[in-house]
């Protein structure tokens, strides 16, 4: 009688492996697919800190396109999420204010004797719309374009903010306009 459990019980062995197997390579397909959608398309991100109040608030949720930094389309005045150069662990939202070749003020609103540098080859310039209260390339001087990870198009959250982002609310100026 033992003998003929065997056979019953590979088969069921068999079929859980098949399935287990199955489901392993589904996520592997899924989830290669959903990293290329986030890595080469977008994702939604939930942004917090002040730095770029009022355009962005604390907790906003917006919709952030990748294709933007792979095509090089990054423009002065876009909205970009950006590996933080003090702490790779994590990401800042900042404004472009200068592309490589621009001239660009380096020195805070408060100080009287403005400063001015020229963004180098392969960086660009970024900025809080929040100036008092933004850590930006004021500080740690300008990002290399390698460590934009998305441009900011839309606002998805609250839900009386929905739309496009694009100007700046604080009149930023760019030198060379």
């Amino acid at each position: 009688m033992g003998a003929s459990w065997a056979p019953y019980h590979c088969r069921m062995l068999r079929n859980a492996l098949g399935k287990a197997f199955r489901f392993l390579g589904y996520t592997v397909q899924y989830g290669c697919i959903a990293h290329c959608a986030f890595e080469y398309l977008g994702g939604i991100v939930v942004c917090s800190g002040p730095s770029m109040e009022p355009t962005i608030q604390n907790s906003d949720i917006v919709f952030s396109e990748s294709l933007s930094r792979h095509f090089y389309c990054i423009r002065k005045g876009d909205i970009v999420i950006v590996k933080s150069p003090n702490d790779p662990k994590s990401n800042i939202c900042k404004r472009v204010i200068g592309l490589e070749g621009d001239k660009v003020c380096t020195s805070n609103p408060s100080d009287f004797l403005k400063s001015h540098s020229y963004v180098p080859k392969g960086h660009v310039w970024l900025e809080g719309d929040n100036l008092r209260n933004s850590t930006d390339s004021r500080c740690y001087g300008p990002v290399p374009y390698g460590l934009i990870r998305g441009r900011i198009c839309l606002k998805l959250w609250p839900l009386n903010d929905f739309g496009f982002l694009r100007a700046s609310p604080n009149g930023h100026r760019f030198l060379d306009d």
